[in-house]
């Protein structure tokens, strides 16, 4: 399981939860995954975090989604510094 935050073309941020992460951002980007990005085309992928099962994702979407947008950004570049 996969918890992911996509920086949308007006910048502004999308979390969610997938299996497959790779074929998630392709649904995204396709305008098939949610109704919110869809309208906001392209994303890009600016964050990844991988958990162990479809509970700890959902709780983590969760807590990443009562960030507020200053944390949100400084989590990513934390991730991006990791790479």
């Amino acid at each position: 399981m996969w918890v992911y935050l996509l920086e949308c073309a007006d910048k502004t941020l999308y979390c969610g939860w997938t299996t497959n992460i790779d074929k998630r951002i392709e649904s995204h980007n396709l305008g098939l995954a949610s109704k919110y990005t869809r309208a906001r085309l392209p994303v890009t992928l600016v964050y990844k975090e991988k958990l162990d099962n479809k509970r700890l994702a959902m709780k983590r979407e969760y807590a990443l989604k009562q960030l507020s947008r200053k944390e949100k950004l400084e989590l990513v570049r934390q991730f991006k510094l990791s790479m």
